[in-house]
């Protein structure tokens, strides 16, 4: 079984990326030949600073490996030392149409209220594609709001292999069964994220311990009491959740063990809970990111192997579609 997923080196991860992406890498990579990659190419469709997004890929490496991804298990590579993305991202754009590409909710929601919007933000989901399809995917470890990306994938590979012959393996995606989407502690209409989220209502994987256990006692809840999910208490259904998270229980067993329990005592332990994940987390990202050598060296090694498949992959594409070999 082949697995692989993206992630874009934008932004400071926070315990969203946590739930929906890094915990379910390192729980996939064992279930066959698993590809990760930081997909830096994609960090381009909104301006960004140079020095700055290199720092931020070297971070995001760190990260990866600091959350429990193994070099020696699993390939970690850049987006851009595999120039096949670039290259295939244009035959799947050739693919995709212009009324998939409109309706890609991502889109709509980053271009709003802006007065210039980049065409690459347009066709990103083009270059997902590519990214996924060149490698012959089987399973797409994502979160809950990749869902359409992984359909418009879905999409072009069956739209191509019609047209030009069986090619690409249709990918199916693999979901957290429990926190899919991390919501802001402050406001739990919206998902957790350091752009469009509260500071206050974001836990950052870096955060020292007493920031994380401020943050979490400061969460909004819910009129009324008891700690139960519901769709009217959105509040204390993401601590729910964020606890489910951080110890492995689920809701159910959560919502037992908390009966008749008050707001303030769970808050507390949630929070010890998350400390206890980010803790050894944030002590060995510091151990990688203090070695940018090694994390250069391990990123080199992935590549090599991920251009060697796509590379193989792209052949086949070139040619199933007409273009002459050099």
């Amino acid at each position: 079984m082949r697995i692989f997923s993206g992630i874009q080196p934008t932004g400071a991860k926070h315990f969203g990326n946590y739930s929906g992406g890094f915990r379910q890498y390192a729980a996939t990579q064992d279930l066959g030949d698993a590809f990760f990659c930081i997909v830096d190419l994609h960090s381009l469709t909104t301006p960004q600073d140079p020095e700055g997004l290199r720092e931020a890929t070297l971070d995001l490496a760190a990260m990866l490996l600091a959350t429990g991804l193994d070099p020696d298990r699993s390939t970690i590579f850049l987006q851009s030392h595999v120039p096949a993305h670039a290259e295939c991202a244009w035959i799947t754009s050739c693919i995709a149409t212009y009324g998939e590409l409109r309706r890609m909710t991502q889109f709509k929601e980053k271009g709003k209220g802006q007065e210039s919007v980049s065409a690459g933000l347009f066709m990103y989901p083009a270059l997902m594609a590519a990214d996924i399809l060149l490698y012959q995917t089987d399973k797409v470890p994502i979160g809950d709001d990749q869902r359409q990306h992984l359909e418009l994938t879905r999409n072009v590979a069956e739209r191509f292999n019609s047209r030009y012959g069986e090619t690409f393996k249709l990918p199916e995606a693999i979901y957290p069964q429990v926190g899919a989407r991390v919501m802001d502690l402050q406001e739990p209409e919206r998902k957790m994220s350091t752009t469009g989220g509260t500071p206050q209502g974001t836990i950052g994987l870096l955060d020292p311990p007493d920031t994380v256990r401020r943050k979490i006692r400061s969460a909004v809840t819910d009129s009324g009491s008891g700690v139960r999910r519901a769709d009217d208490k959105p509040g204390i259904t993401n601590l729910i959740d964020i606890m489910a998270v951080a110890t492995g229980s689920s809701p159910d067993e959560i919502e037992s063990r908390y009966d008749g329990s008050g707001y303030g005592k769970f808050k507390e332990e949630v929070a010890e809970a998350v400390v206890g994940v980010l803790d050894p987390i944030r002590l060995r990202y510091g151990e990688l990111r203090g070695n940018p050598d090694e994390l250069r060296g391990i990123l080199a090694r992935g590549a090599a192997k991920a251009e060697t498949i796509a590379s193989e992959t792209l052949g086949t594409v070139y040619e199933r579609v007409g273009l002459v070999a050099s």
